[in-house]
């Protein structure tokens, strides 16, 4: 992160910095190039001049949604890191205090018992992240798989369904076709095609994304988006066509990543972020042999905002049954102008 400061890391910090992929340049670069949020590096350093604790905040201030410090916008786990307790406590306390010209502060640092047990925090804990060791061997994780999940593997094989790696960037707009469809399936709104996009240009020169296409007599019926970082390969973005569902193509997408992400010798797969509230999502997770994690968000001086927002209550009912009303033609660009002042 901070460019210059990234060769000053304490080499504990930089084992840690090194597997979160939200704490690549790039990606901290594209948040403010793409949505124009001011990144606000806070740090602390040691005598020799290395950094021993690092949270990077953005400040977003919107007509819409007020003014607030995230950490970080659109990224699902972001940890303090810091060699020792008083570089975490030097930080958390500099957060805050930036937070008191705000409307709220808030932090998605995932279990941590500095953040858990400050008294000035608030705890949500409606989300959880689910990860898959994987082997060297596919095998091996093959065999953790429930049986309907094999089944519907096969299913998709059978079929005749195809999985490609795209290459190339025009695919990228193949696939925001099939998000927005997938998101006005949701009632939410999505990201510009820009994003997608920019976040192509941002981490294929460095490999660190992988875009995935799922084809059935010529047409593309689903995709998904891995991102990478260290020793994990993070499922970040997936969408099909509601017509070909019953191909199972996510399935064999599912799988594939998993294959590659074995052959390039990646260790864990990252599933992602999961609302509790998704009972359906959880259980699909569930039975691809992931583990369950914690991933509390934690807030000052108030529980607030759209990560903050329960998949149950009447507030987000609403708003998703509203947008689900939205012809594509207004949905989508709507949804990229409105998706800034969400972060």
């Amino acid at each position: 992160m901070l460019n210059t400061a990234l060769s000053h890391l304490h080499p504990l910090l930089k084992q840690q910095a090194q597997e979160v992929f939200y704490y690549k340049q790039s990606w901290l670069d594209l948040l403010t190039k793409l949505y124009g949020y001011p990144l606000v590096p806070l740090t602390t350093t040691d005598a020799a001049g290395q950094i021993t604790g690092m949270l990077p905040l953005y400040r977003i201030q919107s007509p819409l949604t007020g003014k607030r410090y995230v950490s970080l916008p659109f990224s699902d786990h972001c940890p303090l890191l810091a060699v020792a307790a008083t570089d975490a406590q030097t930080l958390l306390d500099r957060a805050i205090t930036l937070a008191q010209k705000a409307r709220y502060l808030e932090l998605r640092g995932g279990c941590n018992d500095l953040l858990a047990g400050h008294a000035d925090l608030i705890e949500s804990n409606l989300y959880v992240r689910w990860l898959l060791p994987l082997h060297a061997a596919p095998h091996n994780v093959w065999t953790g798989l429930h049986k309907p999940v094999q089944r519907q593997i096969k299913k998709a094989q059978k079929l005749g369904v195809q999985v490609r790696f795209a290459n190339k960037r025009t695919e990228m707009e193949q696939y925001y076709r099939l998000h927005l469809l997938t998101r006005m399936k949701h009632g939410m709104p999505a990201q510009p095609q820009r994003f997608f996009l920019a976040l192509w240009d941002a981490l294929v020169a460095e490999n660190a994304i992988q875009l995935l296409l799922a084809e059935y007599e010529g047409t593309i019926i689903a995709g998904m988006i891995l991102l990478t970082a260290g020793s994990t390969v993070k499922y970040a973005y997936g969408a099909s066509d509601e017509q070909f569902l019953q191909l199972a193509p996510n399935n064999l997408l599912l799988w594939t990543a998993i294959t590659w992400g074995c052959a390039q010798g990646y260790h864990t797969l990252d599933l992602g972020r999961t609302a509790r509230d998704n009972q359906g999502l959880m259980e699909f997770k569930r039975r691809w042999g992931a583990s369950e994690e914690r991933l509390p968000y934690y807030y000052y001086p108030s529980h607030d905002g759209f990560a903050a927002t329960s998949e149950q209550s009447r507030k987000f009912q609403l708003l998703t049954a509203c947008w689900k009303r939205l012809p594509g033609q207004i949905a989508g660009p709507l949804g990229g102008a409105l998706y800034k002042h969400l972060g």
